[in-house]
């Protein structure tokens, strides 16, 4: 969820660097929806379009920037606005960081993306409260409440069962509770701070010592989405987050 991203910020003290500076950096799965046809935003703008099915991103552009971030470039990122459903001219420049919060619904639905994560974590949020907040926020967006409640039924929970959740297999931790979880959130900190100071060589050779095993096991504690962090000088971590 964007939420625990966030909060990670905060804690390394990133939010309050400069872009250019920023040795962590969040990017989102949101700014890679796919530009809509006429007849596919006009659904959009009556809640009657699935945002949250695999194909309504636009893969391709999403593998090939997150390449050039681990490769060190400067990268221009699509800007995307929820309320007209559309992509915008301009976009959002993003510069190279050690590490990368990379959040999104279905950030590990596909392969390729997906083997590109280092560290994969699973915000594991109750969903009612999921709902709920989808409510606050797409009414702050200027939608009624009804068709919010129907997009929710029609699209968002059977493609969260479909698409997102049978995802969780893939993730290395799962964070219960998501941004309330300040136990699990604090390690992810330790971790990113290990990696900055490059202390995570020292931890992967323990690992490694340790006969290579990896264990899949939740943090101390149910589900939105999928997260990453990636060791080494270019690192990721996703959370998820569910825009429309």
């Amino acid at each position: 969820q964007s939420t625990v991203c966030e909060k990670i910020m905060e804690l390394l003290g990133q939010n309050e660097v400069e872009q250019r500076q920023r040795k962590v950096l969040i990017l989102s799965q949101d700014s890679f929806y796919k530009v809509l046809t006429a007849e596919q935003q006009a659904k959009a703008l009556k809640g009657q379009y699935n945002f949250d099915h695999p194909d309504a991103f636009d893969n391709d552009l999403m593998h090939s920037t997150l390449k050039s971030i681990v490769e060190g470039k400067t990268v221009e990122v699509p800007t995307y606005d929820f309320v007209t459903h559309s992509r915008l001219a301009e976009t959002t420049v993003v510069y190279p960081a050690d590490v990368v919060l990379f959040e999104g619904i279905l950030v590990f639905y596909n392969q390729d993306i997906r083997d590109m994560f280092h560290l994969r974590l699973f915000v594991d949020t109750d969903s009612d409260v999921r709902l709920s907040r989808r409510v606050l926020r797409d009414m702050k967006r200027g939608r009624d409440l009804e068709q919010i409640l129907t997009q929710y039924t029609t699209f968002v929970k059977p493609a969260f069962e479909e698409f997102c959740l049978p995802t969780k297999k893939y993730a290395d931790v799962i964070i219960p509770r998501g941004v309330d979880n300040m136990v699990a959130i604090n390690l992810i900190v330790q971790h990113i701070q290990d990696i900055l100071n490059g202390d995570i060589c020292k931890w992967q050779r323990g690992a490694l010592n340790g006969h290579g095993r990896t264990y899949k096991r939740p943090f101390p504690e149910q589900a939105e989405g999928g997260a990453v962090l990636a060791a080494g000088k270019r690192s990721h971590l996703e959370s998820s987050s569910r825009p429309h």
